[in-house]
């Protein structure tokens, strides 16, 4: 451990939720060729004439409703976990973000400029590979090493969807909810295109074919709805939680393309009218609450059910600063 330093990384946030904040984070966050994964050309088009006309103004609202005092949910839960690990380990470790700040470059360079420093473990804070989340995350981080000459060691953790030490943590942080009456568990993962998930399948022909994440195969190192799947069927074995209680879905599409399916408000719709009054949604894409999770879920989502029937919409909160949480990432950056 002598040496190495550790640099999380989470998704980012506006600075503000002002419409003028929003809008310049959309647009870095939107014109990563990994998140639209267009031509340079045709994305600069879709964000400029589609997205950023009309979007950061519904965004700047949504932010609005679950604003912090200190700042965004995420940067401010994000930096809790970090100040709670800091303090249980002498290992430098930074926060930074892979769009807004604190940025990437800005926290490498800081660990860069520390003699004592060899190696820095680079740990995006996503449990689930892909290419909208790890892996542009790894890419700039190499790019910044690269563009700067950064003579240490870059290390990567690797995606923990299916870690016994992460399912453990996600399972108590989820128990005092999961200890109380309920009819049915949504996990609600974010969505992604079909065809981000064709082109991060290694095989070239596995992905999405009938029962796909079911054979084994080489491609599922890098398939994120293989992995939320095993992390699905992970944490219902060890919170025992029967077969006909809980189902996925995804939520947060963007755009006309065909993303993973079922979609999260319509499923939620559903489950209402078959008769599901008290629902529980957890999001274990997120390890941190943000956004998608507090707006998106926990009120977009309890307007849906409440309209279509349902009674109460119980979000459960992400593992944020769960002492059991924190005792994992020790554990793994200490290792």
């Amino acid at each position: 451990m002598q040496g190495r330093a550790v640099l999380l990384v989470n998704l980012g946030s506006p600075d503000s939720p002002e419409v003028s904040d929003v809008r310049r984070y959309l647009n870095e966050f939107l014109m990563d060729k990994y998140v639209i994964d267009l031509p340079w050309p045709l994305r600069r088009l879709i964000v400029s004439a589609f997205v950023l006309p009309s979007r950061p103004k519904q965004s700047a609202e949504a932010y609005q409703s679950v604003w912090l005092p200190e700042g965004s949910p995420l940067k401010v839960i994000s930096e809790k976990v970090r100040k709670k690990l800091q303090a249980q380990t002498d290992i430098p470790i930074r926060l930074a973000m892979r769009y807004g700040s604190p940025s990437i470059e800005q926290e490498l360079l800081a660990l860069a400029g520390q003699a004592e420093v060899k190696e820095i473990l680079l740990l995006p804070m996503y449990p689930h590979y892909a290419m909208s989340t790890v892996k542009t995350c790894i890419e700039e981080a190499q790019r910044i090493m690269q563009k700067h000459g950064i003579r240490k060691t870059l290390n990567i953790h690797p995606v923990f969807y299916n870690q016994p030490d992460y399912i453990h943590a996600l399972v108590e942080s989820a128990r005092p909810w999961l200890e109380q009456e309920f009819d049915h568990l949504l996990f609600s993962y974010h969505g992604v295109p079909e065809r981000h998930i064709r082109k991060d399948d290694t095989t070239g022909n596995h992905c999405l074919t009938p029962d796909c994440c079911q054979k084994p195969s080489t491609a599922h190192a890098t398939c994120y709805r293989h992995q939320l799947y095993e992390t699905t069927a992970e944490f219902v074995r060890a919170a025992g939680i029967p077969g006909n209680r809980y189902s996925v879905a995804f939520q947060s599409r963007l755009g006309k393309a065909k993303w993973l399916e079922p979609y999260t408000d319509k499923t939620v719709e559903q489950l209402a009218r078959q008769g599901v009054k008290r629902l529980l949604v957890m999001c274990p894409a997120f390890t941190a609450d943000c956004l998608e999770t507090l707006e998106e879920i926990a009120m977009q989502g309890q307007e849906i059910f409440e309209a279509a029937g349902g009674e109460t919409l119980t979000l459960i909160p992400c593992l944020n600063d769960h002492p059991v949480w924190i005792s994992t990432l020790k554990q793994w950056i200490e290792a």
